[in-house]
């Protein structure tokens, strides 16, 4: 069973940057394809992005495209997100997420298994 803990959150000025990082315990880090999620006040959890076991493949959802950058080091056990040019709608809770099998394209959260606390993000305009 792996565990997850965010890093990284707070408050920035839009059009600033943020580096979330998730690191991973409990399961060997490498088999598991890795996504971060977000839920705004009032509002469903949403995918952001996704990356593969060996970090050759990633997935963004739409309104982080070309903005925010997944990575991940498999010798730390630890994703990334580096998220640049942030926007006052990128307020949200983020979430690490992990799960053995699914896609790297998926985007609905149910999909993934394994989940961290969660960590804030604040965007002021």
């Amino acid at each position: 069973q792996v565990q997850l803990v965010e890093a990284g959150g707070g408050l920035v000025q839009a059009g600033g940057s943020l580096r979330l990082s998730c690191a991973a315990s409990g399961g060997t880090f490498s088999n598991y394809v890795m996504g971060w999620f977000r839920q705004a006040p009032g509002k469903e959890r949403e995918f952001v992005a996704a990356i593969s076991w060996s970090g050759g493949a990633t997935y963004y959802a739409d309104s982080v495209n070309g903005r925010f950058t997944i990575s991940r080091d498999n010798a730390k056990n630890t994703v990334y997100l580096q998220m640049n040019r942030l926007k006052p709608e990128d307020t949200a809770v983020y979430y690490c997420a992990a799960d053995r099998i699914v896609a790297v394209s998926t985007t609905r959260p149910g999909a993934y298994d394994h989940w961290g606390q969660g960590t804030q993000v604040t965007v002021s305009s």
